[in-house]
């Protein structure tokens, strides 16, 4: 079955774009559109998308409530790509700890646009940007750092985590571990339990915010 796309953007034109760069995949298709993150959550129960990819600020409704609203009431969310002019963006930034998988840049060349939508539909991350790293590690916090504690994760899952934040898929991480693609997936998933992360976005964000990782010490 083709990746299915719904595509949120207050401009038209952005959205004509996205469409014609998604819809020359064989493996993608778009099946609905929406101008405003307001439209987002009837649409998702509607369609069923596989991935949204949504643009940060809107009129009506941002792209940081409607990722909090589709993760809350949307039973099976979808994966969420923000779609944004600026990286270094507070509602960026938001819109990731909200719950977004990920975020593309609008001058994105559509080679990066195809591979970011594909990698997030996998449930893959993208490498988060070194403004937002910078971000994050700005963010460091003492509560941040009592719930990373809590999670009390082994040494082997910390070593994963800190592969994760280098963006490496469990395919990479099996490699550079030297064990297999399960037991890899195993102790991603006791990562992101242990830290109450909807997905590897979320537990890269928690790294740096409890200073588990700093900006200078991954790839």
């Amino acid at each position: 079955m083709p990746i299915s796309v719904l595509l949120v953007d207050d401009e038209p034109l952005v959205r004509a774009g996205l469409r014609a760069i998604l819809e020359a995949q064989p493996d993608i298709e778009v099946t609905g559109e929406a101008g405003d993150g307001a439209a987002v959550v009837p649409l998702v129960r509607q369609l069923r998308p596989d991935v949204v990819a949504m643009d940060v600020r809107m009129p009506l409704l941002d792209g940081i409530e409607a990722t909090r609203a589709v993760l809350r009431t949307v039973t099976d969310p979808p994966r969420i790509l923000v779609v944004t002019t600026f990286e270094a963006d507070e509602y960026v930034y938001e819109a990731l700890r909200a719950g977004a998988d990920g975020f593309l840049l609008k001058r994105s060349r559509p080679a990066e646009i195809v591979h970011a939508v594909r990698l997030v539909a996998e449930g893959s991350s993208l490498l988060l940007p070194a403004s937002l790293r910078a971000m994050a590690a700005d963010r460091r916090n003492d509560r941040a750092r009592a719930d990373f504690e809590r999670a009390a994760l082994t040494g082997r899952e910390r070593e994963v985590l800190r592969l994760m934040c280098r963006g490496l898929s469990n395919a990479e991480i099996a490699t550079e571990l030297v064990v297999g693609a399960e037991t890899v997936k195993t102790h991603v998933s006791a990562v992101l339990a242990k830290l109450g992360a909807r997905d590897r976005t979320q537990a890269v964000i928690a790294a740096y915010e409890s200073g588990f990782v700093t900006p200078g010490t991954v790839g």
